[in-house]
């Protein structure tokens, strides 16, 4: 078993802009784009229990901005073994991380994303 503690250095600054961009489309209004560096930022940094919780809890944030009880109710649970399942390696590698899909569900992960990660894991 594998025990995640801390996001390498050299992924964090693509896992913040991806944060970034998230913050920027919200204060744009554009939900549509937000949510998607949403999900970017949960595949870069599920694998970490602080930066998985992190996403979760802002993914909840979104929800009740957006009125989504679905995201709501979705995203508690998550929030409450995210962190834990992240810090002992037990995630499904590209889950997206909202509510419209399943929590346990593996999924490709993005091409671009792909690149950054293993460039990240090769310079850890």
């Amino acid at each position: 078993m594998k025990f995640n503690w801390k996001i390498p250095k050299t992924l964090r600054p693509f896992y913040r802009q991806e944060l970034n961009a998230y913050q920027g489309c919200l204060l744009k209004e554009d939900l549509q784009k937000a949510w998607v560096h949403l999900e970017r930022a949960h595949i870069l940094g599920q694998p970490y229990p602080i930066e998985h919780t992190t996403v979760h809890f802002k993914m909840l944030q979104f929800g009740m901005k957006t009125r989504n009880v679905k995201e709501i109710m979705g995203q508690i649970p998550r929030l409450l073994v995210g962190g834990i399942k992240s810090w002992a390696g037990k995630i499904p590698i590209g889950n997206t991380g909202g509510a419209n899909v399943p929590a346990l569900k593996p999924m490709p992960i993005p091409n671009d994303l792909q690149a950054i990660i293993r460039q990240a894991n090769s310079n850890f």
